[in-house]
C-alpha cells in the first residue's frame, strides 16, 4: 500500500513553520508499515527551506519517504505521466475528509 501523509497538523502537531511536537502514534504507525514493505509519501504545501526542514525533523525521528510531494516512479511510468495529484491508496491529513462524511455537514 502506499500511504500520502501531510505534515502539519498530521505529522508535526507544532504551529507552522515550527516542527513538534511530533504525532508519535502517527510516525510509529508508518515506521511499521514501512517496515511490512509499504511506500510512504510525505504530501505537504511546505516548500523550499520549510520543506527541508520537515524531512529532515521526520528522518530524525526515523521516518524516511519513498517520495516528497511527488508521485512514486512506478506510478509515473504507470499512468505516462505525473500529476499533480499524489496517487495513494490512502490520505492522511489533518483536514482530510471521508466520501461519505461530507453528509454529516449537511444542513
Amino acid at each position: 500500500m502506499v500511504f500520502a501523509v501531510d505534515f502539519d497538523g498530521t505529522l508535526s502537531f507544532g504551529k507552522w513553520p515550527e516542527c513538534g511536537p511530533a504525532n508519535e502514534g502517527l510516525i510509529d504507525f508508518l515506521n511499521k508499515r514501512r517496515q511490512l514493505g509499504d511506500r510512504i509519501i510525505l504530501w505537504t504545501c511546505r516548500e523550499g527551506e520549510n520543506l527541508d526542514l520537515a524531512v529532515e525533523w521526520c528522518q530524525n525521528k526515523g521516518l524516511e519517504f519513498d517520495a516528497v510531494n511527488d508521485n512514486l516512479p512506478d506510478v509515473i511510468e504507470k499512468y505516462g505521466g505525473n500529476s499533480r495529484k499524489v496517487s495513494c491508496d490512502f490520505y492522511i491529513d489533518d483536514r482530510a475528509v471521508s466520501s461519505c462524511v461530507y453528509k454529516l455537514l449537511e444542513a
